[in-house]
């Protein structure tokens, strides 16, 4: 019996400063897709928040959709039917329904619930968190709050809103560092790939840190410094999550900025992490927590510190469409537990198709 195959969209781009990472993770998705179970779409969203679409016989790969003639622009439409990208002239530019979306849309517009948004109201099945966990992981600081009802350690830090932080940061920088003391790292509240984000080594130093911060975002947080090894914990899965084993980065910058996780030649990821087994299966067993606190699905990287002359660690951060470029961590977890990217995405379609199931088995009418 033959089984059609499913049409996935890979959804990338996007207005957002992690669009060009967002682009190279979409390739590595395409390329591990089997042809012999899928017809990918491209979806592409420019700088400009136009959507473009190349469907199957344009053989495309996602960096050259932005500039072919061929991909027209087109304005997406959700109406509980599935997802429509219409063209100037109102029609179709879609050869047929689409069964599942693969977002890889980085940061804000992207990972942060709004996009999540839409395809829920398209009524169509998409990898990864639903719109809340979505929001929720995206918002630094009010991911700590739940973290922190969960149980799970993470570090102090202080907010100001943006129109604060440009106005006068002064009294805030002093509040900071006398409450949280120096060196200090500055970050705005809703963005990825540490763009934004600064150290700052004395007063003069933060003041201009917040500034510069409130350029990306509507909130500023400032976190102490800590001694600490970065260790990631990739989790898979929907109602029983998986952690996968723990891996290290490690880099020569003063942190691990933009510059370091994407352009150094001296970052380097280190699978497994080399810590003692107790250890490892105290931070995976965290991670898990981490996960389900936030009401996760489908995939997140957990970043943990982890103190280097202590025994205190902090949960940094969930990271709900991790990157999946050559270099990520994500898949290369994955990838040491046995888990090869054209399985992995196997499971995510699978997971996401599982939760829209699940989706259309709620009731929506009610009668009392």
């Amino acid at each position: 019996m033959r089984v059609s195959k499913l049409r996935v969209g890979i959804l990338f781009g996007g207005r957002s400063t992690e669009h060009e990472v967002s682009v190279t993770s979409a390739t590595t998705v395409l390329q591990a897709l089997d042809p012999g179970r899928y017809v990918p779409v491209l979806l592409g969203v420019d700088h400009d928040g136009a959507w473009r679409v190349a469907e199957p016989e344009l053989e495309l790969l996602p960096e050259a959709i932005f500039d072919c003639a061929d991909a027209p622009r087109a304005r997406p439409v959700a109406d509980g039917g599935g997802l429509e990208l219409l063209g100037a002239d109102g029609a179709s530019l879609l050869a047929a329904p689409l069964d599942a979306v693969f977002p890889i849309i980085h940061g804000r517009g992207g990972e942060d619930g709004s996009l999540q948004g839409l395809l829920e109201l398209a009524g169509v099945a998409y990898v990864g968190a639903g719109v809340a966990a979505s929001a929720l992981c995206m918002d630094k600081r009010l991911s700590k709050r739940v973290l922190r009802d969960a149980g799970l350690p993470v570090l102090p830090d202080l907010e100001i809103p943006r129109a604060r932080a440009l106005a006068e940061p002064g009294p805030f920088a002093a509040q900071a560092i006398a409450e949280l003391g120096l060196p200090l790292f500055v970050k705005p509240a809703n963005t990825g790939s540490s763009v934004g984000v600064q150290r700052a080594d004395d007063e003069i130093a933060l003041r201009e840190a917040v500034r510069e911060a409130a350029r990306y975002d509507h909130h500023v947080i400032v976190e102490p410094s800590v001694d600490a090894r970065e260790i990631e914990c990739a989790v898979l899965g929907g109602d029983e999550p998986q952690a996968s084993p723990l891996g290290e980065i490690t880099y020569a910058a003063d942190f691990y900025d933009y510059e370091a996780k994407y352009a150094s030649d001296a970052t380097q990821l280190w699978v497994p992490a080399d810590l003692p087994p107790d250890r490892s299966g105290e931070l995976r067993a965290a991670a898990l927590r981490a996960f389900v606190a936030t009401r996760c699905w489908g995939l997140a990287r957990v970043d943990f510190f982890v103190e280097r002359e202590g025994p205190r660690w902090y949960v940094n951060e969930l990271n709900t469409l991790p990157g999946f470029t050559d270099g990520s961590m994500y898949p290369r977890l994955w990838a040491h537990a046995g888990i090869e990217l054209p399985e992995l995405a196997d499971r995510l379609i699978e997971l996401a198709l599982e939760r829209g199931r699940a989706a259309r088995e709620l009731v929506v009418r009610f009668r009392s």
